[in-house]
């Protein structure tokens, strides 16, 4: 049998409160959506005034970082290097803003954010990934 770490409901609250402590001091209203291990919700948080299409976007960048072990702006490079069959990817959200989350060198979750540019999505989604390494 294999044993697998994942995030506790108090990990993803630290992480997300740390992606919104960055959003908040930039002035960005963010959603910030924290999956387990297995791919499911465990946190979500939407700063009032973001737009709720974010709420969805969020969770698939989310979704895209954990399924694929790999940030979402990966996919978004490739984009725009011009690698357009990259488009036809399944289940592959290609914006920046989601980051598996890793701790001892084990994906445990991943975060997902949206709101703002996307890279100031991911700017909010590695202040929580650093949090993970604090905790």
């Amino acid at each position: 049998m294999i044993t697998q770490k994942t995030l506790s409901l108090a990990d993803a609250k630290a992480i997300a409160a740390a992606g919104s402590a960055k959003a908040q001091a930039e002035g960005w209203n963010v959603v910030i959506a924290i999956l387990d291990v297995g791919g499911h919700l465990l946190y979500l948080e939407r700063a009032d005034g973001t737009q709720l299409g974010s709420v969805t976007v969020a969770q698939e960048k989310a979704k895209t970082a954990l399924l694929f072990k790999r940030p979402t702006k990966v996919f978004e490079d490739a984009v725009l290097g011009g690698k357009v069959h990259m488009l036809s990817l399944p289940l592959a959200t290609k914006v920046e803003g989601g980051i598996p989350l890793v701790k001892d060198g084990e994906i445990v979750g991943s975060i997902g954010v949206s709101g703002v540019l996307s890279s100031q999505d991911g700017q909010v989604a590695a202040a929580g990934q650093a949090a993970l390494e604090a905790l």
